[in-house]
C-alpha cells in the first residue's frame, strides 16, 4: 500500500513545483511535524502562488521524498492526508514565514482593491464632470436676484418670468399713455428704469394731460428721465410725483426740465421729502416759469428758509393760484416770510398752511400779509396750527374785511368760546363765507349759541362743521331752536358733541321744519336706541331736503335700527338716500329690518336707499 500511494503521487503530481516548496518536504523529512493551521497556510499558498513546472528531475525527488517520509503506521496516514491536499491544490505551500505574511496581506490587499474599485464607480455614477458643473452653474445664475431677505432669492426662471411681466405692465402704461387723457399709473412701483421707459412716450404726446406717477419708488436719478422730454410736450396739463423719495437733488433736476416747459400747470410734490434747498429749487422755477398755477408741497420737510425763498418766489410770480404746503415746519417765523411774499402778489387765491405750528404770532403775520395782498383770496386753510382766542381775534378781523373768502378752516385749534364768539361777530357782517371749520377747538355751549346768531342774518353760509366741540345737549338746542326756520345750512356736522339721546330729541324737532339741511352727521354721540327713536318720529313726517343721515358710533341696538326701518316705510315721499349704522350694536334682526325698509322703499317709490353697516 505504501508503494501504491508512492506511485499513485508520481504518476499524478502535477509538474509544477515550488523551490520553497521542496526546502519544506526536506524539513518534514527530518521528522519535523507542522501543526494544522501551518498546513492550512501551506496549501493556501500554494494555491495562490503557483510557478512553472520543473524537469523530471524534480519530479523524481518529490517522490523520492514522498516514500521516506512514510516510515511507519502515523506517517503513512499523515503523509496520505498531506498527499491529497496537495493532489487537490495541484501547488504544494510555501513556507511558514511566508504564509503569515501572505495571510495578513491578501485580504488588505483585496479590500483595497475591492474599496479603490466601488468608489472609482459612486465617483463616476454621482459627481458631474467639473466642467459641465461649471458651466450649469454659470447657466442657472443667469437672471437670478439674490438677496437676504427671507424668499427672495428667486430661481433663474421665475427671474425671466417676472421681468416679462414687468415689460408687459410697462408696455401696458406706455399705451394707456397713448389712449387716455387721464392716466393714474401711482403705486404701481416700477422705479426709475420703468419712469425711463414710460418718459419716452411723452415727448410728443398729444394725449395725456393727467398723469400720476405717485408712488413708484422713484429717486432724484428718476428725475433725469424727465430730461429732453417735457421741454418738447405740450400737451400734459398735471403731473404727479407724489410720494417718491426725490428730495432735494431730484426738485433740483425737476426745476433745471420744467423751465422750458409751457404746458404743466398742476405739480404735485407732496410727500417726497423736499427740504429747505428742494423748496428754494421749486422756488426758482416759480420765478421764471408763468405756465404753473397750482403748486403742492404738502408733508414735507420745508422750514423758514424753504418758506423764505417761497416768499421771494412770489413777489415775482404772476401766474400761480393755489399754494399747498400743509404740513411743514413753516412755524411763525415762516408764516411772518410767507406775508412778505403775499404783500406784492397779485395771482394767489388759494392757500394751505395747515399744521405749521405758526401760532398767534405767525397768525397776526400773515393776516397782515393777507389783508395788503391785492388778489382776491377764496381758500384759507390755518387749521392745526395753535391759534388761541388771541390769533382767532386777527382771523376775525380779516373774516370782517374779506369780500372774496369763500371758504375757511380754522380746524383742530383752541379758540374756545372766546375765539367762537370773536368769529360770530365777523361772520355777522361777512357776505361772502359759504363755508366754515371750527370742529376741535374747545368751543362749548356758549360759543356755539354765539354762532347760532349767525343764522337769523346770515343766509350765505351753507356748511358748519363743529364736531369734536363739547357743546352738548344746551349747545345743540341752541342750534336746533335758530335753524327751525332761518338760516341756509345744508350740511351741518355734529359728530362727537357729546349731545347724547337728549340733543337727538332738539335734532329731531328741528328736522320737522327745516327745509335746508341736506347732509347731517351726527357720529359718535351716545344717541341709543331713545335717540334713534326720537329722530325716527321726525323721518316719518316728509322732510324734502334731507338725503345724507350718519349715525354711526352711536351705541344704537336693534330697537332703535326697528324704530327706523318704520320710519322709512311709513313716509311714502322719503327723500333720504345714505344712511350709515356704521360701528353701532345692531345683530342680524336689526339689519334685516333695514334692508326690508330698504326693498321696501324701492318697490314703492322707486328710490334707492343706500345702508352701510
Amino acid at each position: 500500500m505504501q508503494m501504491g500511494s508512492s506511485t499513485a503521487l508520481s504518476l499524478h503530481s502535477p509538474a509544477k513545483i515550488n523551490l520553497w516548496q521542496h526546502k519544506w518536504n526536506q524539513t518534514l523529512q527530518d521528522g519535523q511535524a507542522l501543526s494544522s493551521s501551518s498546513r492550512y497556510c501551506a496549501a493556501r499558498g500554494a494555491q495562490l502562488f503557483p510557478f512553472a513546472p520543473l524537469n523530471r528531475r524534480s519530479t523524481r525527488k518529490i517522490s523520492l521524498t514522498v516514500r521516506a517520509a512514510s516510515g511507519g503506521v502515523s506517517r503513512r496516514s499523515a503523509s496520505s492526508r498531506r498527499v491529497y491536499r496537495e493532489s487537490q491544490a495541484q501547488a504544494p505551500a510555501l513556507p511558514a514565514p511566508v504564509m503569515q505574511i501572505a495571510s495578513f496581506i491578501l485580504p488588505a490587499g483585496a479590500f483595497i482593491v475591492g474599496t479603490f474599485v466601488l468608489w472609482k464607480l459612486v465617483e463616476k455614477v454621482l459627481v458631474p464632470k467639473r466642467k459641465n458643473s461649471l458651466s450649469e452653474e454659470n447657466r442657472s445664475s443667469q437672471g437670478v436676484k439674490w438677496s437676504f431677505a427671507p424668499g427672495t432669492n428667486l430661481l433663474s426662471a421665475f427671474g425671466a418670468k417676472v421681468e416679462i411681466e414687468s415689460k408687459q405692465r410697462l408696455n401696458e402704461f406706455a399705451k394707456e399713455l397713448r389712449l387716455f387723457r387721464t392716466v393714474d399709473m401711482s403705486g404701481r412701483n416700477f422705479g426709475n428704469d420703468g419712469l425711463y421707459f414710460l418718459a419716452e412716450g411723452l415727448a410728443y404726446n398729444q394725449t395725456a394731460e393727467e398723469v400720476s406717477f405717485a408712488a413708484n419708488g422713484i429717486t432724484a436719478d428718476g428725475i433725469k428721465a424727465f430730461d429732453g422730454v417735457l421741454q418738447s410736450n405740450v400737451a400734459l396739463k398735471t403731473l404727479d410725483l407724489s410720494g417718491n423719495p426725490i428730495g432735494d437733488e431730484g426738485a433740483k433736476y425737476l426745476r433745471d426740465v420744467l423751465l422750458e416747459n409751457s404746458s404743466i400747470q398742476k405739480l404735485q410734490l407732496n410727500s417726497t421729502g423736499l427740504a429747505d434747498e428742494g423748496a428754494k429749487a421749486i422756488a426758482e422755477l416759480l420765478k421764471k416759469n408763468s405756465a404753473l398755477r397750482i403748486l403742492e408741497l404738502n408733508n414735507n420737510l420745508i422750514d423758514y428758509s424753504g418758506f423764505s425763498g417761497i416768499a421771494e418766489a412770489l413777489l415775482e410770480n404772476k401766474s400761480i393760484q393755489v399754494l399747498y404746503l400743509n404740513g411743514n415746519y413753516g412755524g411763525p417765523l415762516g408764516a411772518a416770510a410767507l406775508a412778505k411774499g403775499l404783500e406784492g402778489n397779485k395771482s394767489l387765491r388759494d392757500l394751505f398752511l395747515h399744521g405749521n405750528s405758526i401760532g398767534d404770532e405767525g397768525i397776526r403775520a400773515l393776516i397782515i400779509g393777507l389783508s395788503i395782498h391785492k388778489g382776491k383770496v377764496t381758500s384759507l386753510d390755518i387749521g392745526n396750527n395753535s391759534i388761541s382766542a388771541r390769533g382767532a381775534f386777527h382771523v376775525a378781523e380779516y373774516v370782517k374785511k374779506s369780500k372774496s373768502l369763500r371758504w375757511i378752516n380754522i380746524y383742530m385749534n383752541d379758540i374756545g368760546d372766546e375765539g367762537a364768539e370773536k368769529i360770530a361777530e365777523a361772520l355777522r357782517q361777512n357776505r361772502s363765507v359759504t363755508d366754515i371749520d371750527l370742529g376741535g377747538n374747545d368751543i362749548h355751549a356758549k360759543g356755539v349759541a354765539a354762532i347760532a346768531q349767525v343764522f337769523k342774518d346770515n343766509v350765505v353760509l351753507t356748511s358748519l362743521e363743529i364736531g369734536y366741540n363739547p357743546i352738548g345737549p344746551d349747545g345743540v338746542k341752541a342750534l336746533a331752536e335758530v335753524l327751525k326756520f332761518h338760516g341756509n345750512i345744508k350740511n351741518l356736522m355734529l359728530g362727537w358733541c357729546q349731545i347724547g339721546a337728549k340733543g337727538a330729541e332738539f335734532i329731531a324737532d328741528m328736522l320737522k321744519y327745516n327745509g335746508t339741511i341736506s347732509t347731517l352727521d351726527l357720529r359718535g354721540n351716545g344717541l341709543r336706541d331713545e335717540g334713534a327713536i326720537c329722530l325716527a318720529r321726525s323721518l316719518k313726517v316728509v322732510n324734502e331736503a334731507l338725503t345724507t343721515l350718519n349715525l354711526g358710533f352711536n351705541e344704537i341696538r336693534d330697537e332703535g335700527a326697528f324704530a327706523i326701518a318704520q320710519a322709512l316705510k311709513a313716509n311714502e315721499d322719503v327723500r333720504l338716500t345714505s344712511l350709515n349704522f356704521a360701528s353701532n350694536f345692531l345683530t342680524k334682526l336689526g339689519q334685516t329690518a333695514l334692508t326690508d325698509a330698504r326693498d321696501h322703499v324701492l318697490e314703492m317709490n322707486e328710490k334707492e336707499v343706500s345702508i352701510f353697516f
